[in-house]
């Protein structure tokens, strides 16, 4: 299971008013670190999927969302829970890293 994408329209539905964690992963097609962070992004997905949804947001396609959160570098994924952003991580990290910035919220 790969993660889904979501964009501007869809965003409060499949983030903000979602059951439990949801990390969003904002990339772009261009960026080589978003390319190498997604395969490890749909592993935890694949491995927590009662735990964590993922969605991911591209960034040329929806610059209001990019705006909106303050994502000035990518990747750049942000854990909303509650509606909230509870956590943000900044740049392509191994699954290990990731998963550790996960683990209080999963």
């Amino acid at each position: 299971m790969t993660a889904a994408s979501t964009t501007t329209a869809d965003f409060e539905k499949d983030v903000l008013q979602a059951d439990g964690p949801v990390l969003v992963d904002f990339w772009a097609v261009w960026c080589g670190p978003c390319r190498m962070v997604s395969p490890v992004l749909d592993q935890i997905q694949e491995e927590n999927p009662e735990k964590i949804k993922i969605v991911k947001v591209n960034v040329d396609e929806n610059p209001e969302l990019a705006m909106k959160y303050q994502i000035t570098s990518i990747p750049a994924m942000k854990l909303f829970k509650g509606g909230e952003n509870v956590t943000t991580i900044i740049g392509a990290k191994p699954k290990q890293a990731i998963e550790q910035d996960l683990a209080p919220f999963i």
